[in-house]
């Protein structure tokens, strides 16, 4: 398995250079490294991909990528660079111009801010796709909670439950809910052109534990992440 993917896998890492909550975050020192140091290494250290790309619209991320082993083969255009672009809307951009139908078969969408990733999501991932009826694999971190007995905020600070029935069920009652780790996408190239969606109706996903599963978006989840990874690191897990 591993000759036939390594022949056949592309990994795009998308990351532009405009974010505002976090100044400069795909490059932010993480540990002491640039963040997005994380995610090249990972891909490269799999031995999944026989090409390794950055897409970003900055010199700067480019330097640092192409620096610490990825290829930057051009540099994105501002139309799918800004707040609205959407990732499928970039990694499209990005197969069609690196001509991945005629050279990959497979693609991985791994994000920039993702040091909890590991060599194993990556490979659980791949063989997910190819196990199933799949168009598209991700990794998934279930709630802490039920989701069933979500409140929202009402006026005067008041909660309403958004499923009232659920009221008095019993938490060990109600379905398991799961949402995206947001660390990376599996696709099948050629299905991916045709139809340019992460997320469809044959979509499945790996599990990754809480632990590993951080969507970095503040200052505050910035110092949470850094504080666990440190303590993951002094336990040698």
């Amino acid at each position: 398995m591993q000759s036939k993917l390594t022949r056949n896998s592309l990994a795009v890492i998308p990351a532009r250079a405009g974010s505002k909550r976090i100044p400069e975050k795909n490059i932010r020192l993480f540990h002491g490294k640039p963040v997005i140091t994380y995610a090249i290494h990972t891909a490269i250290n799999s031995g999944l991909f026989e090409k390794i790309i950055v897409s970003t619209d900055s010199e700067k991320i480019a330097e640092i990528a192409i620096k610490e082993g990825a290829e930057v083969p051009f540099i994105r255009p501002s139309f799918i660079s800004d707040d609205h672009a959407t990732t499928a809307e970039v990694l499209n951009h990005d197969l069609i111009k690196n001509n991945a139908t005629d050279c990959f078969e497979f693609a991985c969408c791994i994000y920039p801010v993702t040091p909890f990733l590991t060599i194993s999501d990556l490979e659980n991932g791949f063989q997910l796709l190819n196990t199933k009826d799949a168009k598209s694999t991700f990794g998934a971190t279930e709630f802490n909670t039920p989701i069933s007995r979500a409140f929202n905020e009402c006026p005067e600070g008041k909660m309403k439950m958004l499923w009232p029935h659920h009221s008095v069920s019993r938490t060990q009652d109600l379905q398991h809910s799961f949402y995206d780790s947001g660390q990376f996408y599996w696709i099948k190239v050629d299905e991916f052109i045709k139809k340019p969606e992460l997320f469809t109706d044959n979509t499945y996903a790996i599990k990754i534990p809480n632990w590993r599963s951080h969507d970095i978006d503040t200052e505050d989840d910035w110092q949470r992440a850094e504080l666990i990874y440190r303590a993951l690191q002094m336990e040698k897990i």
